[in-house]
């Protein structure tokens, strides 16, 4: 009972851990996914501000005011769905998207001259927006002129093999950008310095500012500066640089900018940006709790069910088959009637079918000994009866035709080994390149047709990549079997052709051919068209059984064709190259069947 029930028990028991997986996984995925949104939602709204901030940013870095910045903010909000406003640093409104009284917190200072690295980390450490230009802004005359300028040292770069373009900073300045590594840079001599000398705005601005600096370092009892337009500094006079003086240069430089962009940009202003309304939060009250534990219940008791009825499904036929194993010890056709689909009943056909294959193949095993025991009995009993007849004193000893015999069971033997090694897949290939009619020459002269006519064909030159000895082995078992099948004065032609990237031969006899019924069989072990079984036409049944398995083992394919009466042709199938195999020691063939008895087939 314990053993019937086993598999019922796993099943219900898979089931459950399957049902509780499920609910499990899902609560984790709903999580996940929850928190992933949730992560997106933050990083859309910090981008979201971020592009509200940079906007007002450059606004408030090229104008002197917050003046007409309205429209500006009413498109940020309507773009962002957010609440945007605008205020002085005493909460005074300067613009607002909507009306209402902001929150106590600003999200952000809006000043170009102490930008908030946080939210635009690209800024430079002295924190001034590049954009809030101020006195630096050309006139449109003086952009126009260096545009010119830097359009001809573009051209000029271009042609001496610079990878140059024009591009234009915030003060509407052009200049000129080198993209990756070109030529030697000493043969630059494009208008670099025209391009490089500041205008009439630019050296009246940092003449200004290079007044601010010295007046910042006098009173601070430092060394007077000169300011390039680059806003590097030299000492007018010599004096130590490094350490705190340099230091000192510095920061006068950044307060002198701060005192001379002021009056060209807008005050600094409070910026709040509301969010929207969020939808309300999921309430885990405890009446949705056991809500969600009455539906994993529900769930845990019908998968429970379902796997009872399916297991309760499965029982039964997998107790026919159990049966039927147990049968099979006994009665090697059992078979198992199961009327369910689907898996089971694939078992079942397979089941049957493997019965079937067994009675096949245990049928093969009695008729392959009763074959190889008649094959050997006859040998056998021509020695024995030469060696009784010598013993009697009634025939002389006769020591080759007893060679002859023993020849013949060496052969039989040979054979069946090699069929023995070819099942198992262990047939070793010693591929070399190999002349086609050489081949079938010698193939000819090592099997003489005694008043039948053997013709060969085929062109010099022909390659191919094979084992001469195996190949020759194979064909002159066909050639043996043309001769043998072919009354005197018929023919048997060998021919040797190319066939694209293959290599074809063909045994064509003019013989007693094959029936249709028999051409499915021609190549099975100890077969033959004579139901008598006589030896009468020689060979042992096993000759073109040894050609499929040389053929097959050279990658390539032999295939039978003919008709009763007319003749038959046996056709091999080729590849030009074969896989190398490692090379084992060739088996003596020296005990082989002289050539005036041929290879068995």
């Amino acid at each position: 009972m314990r053993r019937r029930s086993g598999l019922r028990v796993k099943l219900l028991a898979a089931s459950v851990l399957v049902a509780v997986c499920s609910v499990a996984a899902t609560a984790w995925v709903v999580g996940t996914l929850t928190s992933g949104a949730i992560q997106q939602q933050r990083g859309q709204a910090l981008a979201e501000d971020t592009r509200v901030y940079d906007t007002l940013l450059a606004y408030a870095a090229r104008h002197p005011s917050w003046t007409g910045v309205d429209k500006i903010v009413a498109d940020l909000a309507a773009k962002t769905g957010r609440k945007i406003t605008l205020t002085t640093h005493d909460r005074r409104p300067i613009a607002a998207s909507a009306p209402g009284t902001p929150p106590a917190t600003p999200s952000a200072v809006v000043d170009p001259l102490a930008v908030d690295t946080a939210l635009l980390p690209s800024v430079g450490p002295d924190r001034i927006d590049p954009r809030a230009t101020g006195p630096f802004t050309l006139r449109p005359a003086e952009e126009r002129a260096l545009r010119q300028v830097a359009q001809r040292r573009v051209e000029c770069l271009r042609r001496i093999g610079f990878d140059a373009k024009a591009a234009t900073s915030p003060s509407g300045r052009p200049d000129v950008e080198v993209e990756g590594t070109g030529p030697d840079p000493a043969r630059d001599t494009c208008s670099k310095q025209e391009l490089a000398r500041p205008t009439r705005t630019e050296a009246k601005a940092l003449r200004q500012l290079n007044s601010l600096v010295n007046a910042c370092l006098n009173r601070e009892g430092g060394d007077p500066v000169k300011l390039a337009r680059d806003l590097t500094w030299t000492w007018t006079r010599p004096a130590v640089v490094g350490g705190p003086v340099a230091a000192g240069v510095n920061g006068c430089l950044d307060t002198s900018r701060r005192e001379q962009l002021r009056s060209h940009v807008a005050p600094a202003a409070w910026l709040f940006i509301e969010s929207a309304p969020t939808a309300p939060a999921l309430n885990l009250s405890p009446e949705n709790t056991a809500r969600i534990a009455a539906v994993a219940a529900a769930i845990l008791v019908l998968s429970a069910g379902i796997s009872f009825y399916l297991a309760t499904r499965v029982i039964h036929p997998l107790r026919a088959l159990t049966a039927a194993v147990h049968r099979m010890r006994e009665d090697g056709a059992a078979k198992v009637n199961v009327s369910a689909g689907g898996e089971l009943g694939e078992l079942a056909a397979a089941f049957n079918e493997m019965a079937e294959h067994r009675l096949r193949l245990e049928a093969l095993r009695k008729d392959m000994v009763s074959d190889v025991a008649h094959e050997l009995r006859t040998p056998l009993s021509n020695i024995r009866g030469w060696l009784e007849a010598v013993e009697d004193g009634v025939a002389p000893l006769d020591t080759r035709r007893l060679l002859k015999e023993s020849l013949l069971l060496q052969h039989i033997v040979d054979d069946l080994q090699d069929l023995s090694i070819a099942d198992a897949g262990k047939l070793r290939l010693h591929p070399e390149p190999a002349d086609l009619r050489d081949l079938l020459d010698q193939v000819a002269a090592a099997h003489p047709a005694p008043g039948r006519t053997l013709t060969v064909t085929a062109a010099p030159g022909l390659t191919l990549e094979a084992d001469p000895v195996r190949l020759r082995q194979a064909v002159g078992n066909l050639v043996t079997n043309a001769v043998r099948h072919t009354p005197p004065g018929g023919h048997v032609a060998l021919t040797g052709r190319p066939r694209g990237d293959q290599m074809v031969i063909e045994v064509a006899d003019t013989g007693t051919g094959i029936a249709p019924e028999d051409l499915p069989h021609v190549f099975d072990r100890f077969w033959r068209a004579d139901r008598s079984r006589s030896r009468k036409g020689g060979g042992s049944g096993l000759g073109l059984a040894i050609v499929r398995s040389i053929v097959t083992a050279h990658g390539g394919t032999v295939t039978a064709a003919g008709t009763l009466g007319e003749g038959a042709v046996f056709t091999i199938t080729l590849p030009l190259r074969t896989g190398t195999a490692p090379p084992t020691p060739r088996r003596d063939r020296s005990r082989r069947p002289p050539p005036d008895r041929p290879p068995a087939s």
